[in-house]
């Protein structure tokens, strides 16, 4: 299992990478957009769209990032548009968690559908305006949800004792929410220590910068919980449904949105913090 997962995220890196340097934005358009599309159908199978339901949501969601993409909201959206993101994710994923597993299939599926669409949506379109912001203001988002996971991966095995969602993912532990936070800070203050004056400044320095050094550092550590929250509601879904993972499109690690579920919420909110 563990030789596959390593092939595959190589293989994965050896497409994103590229794409992600490329001076033309085409390449990482292309690819994120055929990543979104398989999210899309992921989360319509999850939410009882049947197979070509599931596939008709998944090239609906990439049309309409396409869309995004062609009006050039990925360099000029609107401000509002993040804060709108966010207090979905904050409240929505308050409400959904507080409601459990047994909640999630109460409502109507058209519902949980929308929501699919736009939550998938806002994260597509964060993710390209961040690109647009330059490569070190991306890749610092990028770290920090990885930090976050690592850091809290490691702490919950050596710390982890109280349990933070037993129902809905029994691995994670408030220890290891905090390992993460730890990581995260950790990671900031090594990152604007070698960053360099010219290019894109970093989310990081942003933060620091525009708001100073006790609220930069609140903000990072929110930055991290609602990590950890886009991977509980996530887990939430695939429990209700009586799933593992997402799909299996990624050997070794299950499907795309087992792979981005910490970045829906993270990207949204790291663009507003910094409009």
């Amino acid at each position: 299992m563990l030789r596959q997962r390593i092939i595959t995220a190589v293989a994965l890196l050896a497409v994103l990478l590229p794409s992600l340097l490329a001076q033309n934005p085409w390449p990482f358009a292309v690819v994120t957009l055929l990543m979104i599309g398989a999210a899309g159908w992921e989360w319509g199978r999850l939410n009882q769209a049947g197979g070509t339901l599931s596939l008709v949501f998944g090239v609906l969601l990439a049309g309409c990032c396409f869309a995004a993409l062609e009006a050039g909201w990925t360099t000029t959206a609107p401000a509002p548009a993040w804060w709108v993101a966010s207090a979905a994710w904050v409240f929505g994923g308050a409400v959904a968690l507080r409601a459990g597993v047994s909640g999630w299939p109460v409502l109507p599926k058209l519902l949980r559908w929308a929501l699919g669409l736009l939550v998938l949506w806002a994260a597509w379109l964060a993710i390209s305006h961040a690109r647009a912001m330059g490569l070190n203001f991306i890749l610092s988002v990028f770290c920090l949800v990885w930090m976050a996971d690592i850091a809290a991966y490691f702490a919950g095995r050596r710390f982890g004792r109280r349990k933070l969602a037993l129902s809905i993912s029994p691995g994670k532990s408030w220890e290891g929410v905090l390992g993460g936070m730890v990581g995260v800070l950790l990671l900031a203050a090594l990152w604007m220590a070698l960053e360099p004056t010219a290019g894109s400044p970093s989310l990081f320095s942003q933060l620091i910068g525009h708001h100073g050094l006790g609220v930069g550092v609140l903000l990072l550590l929110g930055l991290c919980g609602m990590s950890v929250v886009g991977d509980l509601v996530e887990s939430l879904v695939k429990r209700a449904a009586g799933a593992k993972d997402s799909s299996n499109l990624l050997p070794g690690h299950g499907g795309v949105l087992d792979r981005v579920d910490a970045l829906l919420p993270t990207f949204p909110l790291a663009l507003a913090m910094v409009a």
